[in-house]
């Protein structure tokens, strides 16, 4: 293994790990979700400019007008993402949450053929037919320990917009290529700062140093260092490990949501969940069912 796929497998590693742990910082924050999401932003934001301006990325020309544009779509789509996957943590737990989450690249794939002309082969359509199973085994099973409020299958939804608007935002950094990624994400993150400033309620903020505490690490921690962790491993390792490594988030956020919060999966979740991140990769790795390969020509 050379040193840039051990680096590029170490850094990819550790912003998936990180990814794993938010959703305990969301929920033990105790604040509303556009709460969260405004100071993630902020904090994230101040991190990322700290970043941009060492990598000599906030000097005049290095961005268009229509760049601009998109990266400001790109964060509203982001911020829409957060704010529902935040949101269906306290529906359907984090587990599930993060699970139905992870049907973002079957949205890529339909935005993808729709806007970027890209090929929808039979074997993607397989991967997509057996992950709508997987969430079909999901939406049929219930909550099998408390913490949860609200319907169930609200949750799920909420889950899957965030899946769409990430794919948004993952369609809009198509169109941004050769554009610094550090810098599409300040420039996503401001964006949704000014989105949630009208909207944030600040008359109530943490009470304690622990509360801020753990706003900041969202935002330094999950959004400033992860990004950058996270384009740096896209930088160094191929497309298929970058996508079979991916899979650390869902695999972290199922430890935390037992271990922190004691939530337990029915056998039918946890078919569900195994069916869809098996699609997932299925899909991220480019696998092709033996019977949808085509045949040699027989001599």
């Amino acid at each position: 293994m050379n040193s840039d796929i051990r680096q590029g497998t170490a850094e990819m590693t550790a912003a998936m790990l990180i990814s794993g742990t938010i959703g305990w910082f969301v929920v033990m924050s105790g604040q509303p979700v556009s709460g969260v999401v405004f100071w993630r932003c902020l904090f994230g934001a101040l991190t990322l400019l700290v970043i941009c301006g060492a990598l000599g990325l906030l000097r005049p020309g290095i961005i268009t007008l229509r760049a601009f544009g998109i990266a400001i779509f790109g964060g509203i789509a982001i911020v829409l993402n957060w704010l529902l996957l935040f949101a269906s943590y306290s529906h359907a737990t984090i587990s599930i949450a993060t699970t139905v989450y992870n049907t973002q690249p079957f949205m890529l794939l339909a935005l993808g053929a729709l806007f970027l002309g890209e090929k929808i082969t039979a074997a993607k359509l397989f991967w997509l037919t057996l992950a709508f199973a997987g969430m079909m085994a999901i939406v049929q099973a219930k909550p099998q320990t408390g913490g949860v409020s609200g319907d169930y299958g609200f949750g799920i939804l909420m889950a899957l917009g965030a899946a769409f608007f990430y794919a948004l935002a993952a369609l809009a950094t198509k169109w941004l290529k050769g554009t610094p990624p550090h810098l599409i994400a300040l420039i996503q993150v401001a964006t949704g700062m000014l989105m949630l400033a009208p909207i944030t309620d600040f008359s109530h903020p943490p009470g304690d140093i622990g509360g801020w505490a753990i706003l900041v690490t969202v935002g330094v921690v999950h959004t400033g260092l992860m990004y950058v962790l996270l384009y740096g491993a896209i930088q160094r390792l191929p497309t298929h490990l970058t996508g079979a490594l991916s899979f650390i988030y869902p695999i972290a956020a199922f430890l935390v949501d037992r271990l922190a919060f004691g939530h337990a999966l029915q056998p039918m979740q946890i078919a569900g969940a195994v069916i869809i991140l098996f699609a997932a990769a299925g899909m991220n790795l480019g696998w092709t069912p033996r019977w949808l390969r085509p045949r040699a020509l027989e001599s």
